[in-house]
């Protein structure tokens, strides 16, 4: 059965880091793009950042443009989201998701279902 889950959120002061894994089971994470989302209560769900499956493009949030890595490590079947100098604004819960068909390129995912796991609670306050 593919699984994705979410892990590495934690409470942290502002400027602080976190990194975030994406682990999959049940299927090859590498075959496919992913992406981080983030919400908050009250708000709609946005896209953090991606990686695309075919040439390890990535993409970016203007709000967290510099400040954050999107990274694979195949071998562990895992997406990371390196977060530095994180900012309160960055208090969310942060979601994965894959692209439902692999090999597409796509840098984000495209998806058409709207399941979403459990996520990881990532607070930053002083």
């Amino acid at each position: 059965q593919a699984q994705l889950e979410e892990s590495g959120g934690a409470l942290v002061q502002p400027g602080e880091s976190l990194k975030l894994s994406c682990a999959a089971s049940g299927f090859t994470l590498e075959y496919y793009s992913v992406g981080w989302f983030r919400q908050t209560l009250g708000k709609e769900r946005e896209a953090v950042s991606c990686i695309s499956s075919s040439d390890g493009s990535t993409w970016y949030a203007d709000s967290v443009k510099g400040r954050v890595t999107i990274l694979r490590d195949n071998a562990k079947n895992t997406v990371y989201l390196e977060m530095n100098n994180l900012k309160p604004a960055g208090t969310a819960v942060y979601y994965c998701k894959v692209d439902d068909l692999p090999f597409r390129g796509y840098v984000c995912p495209k998806y058409e279902n709207d399941y979403w796991g459990q996520g990881t609670q990532v607070t930053v306050s002083s």
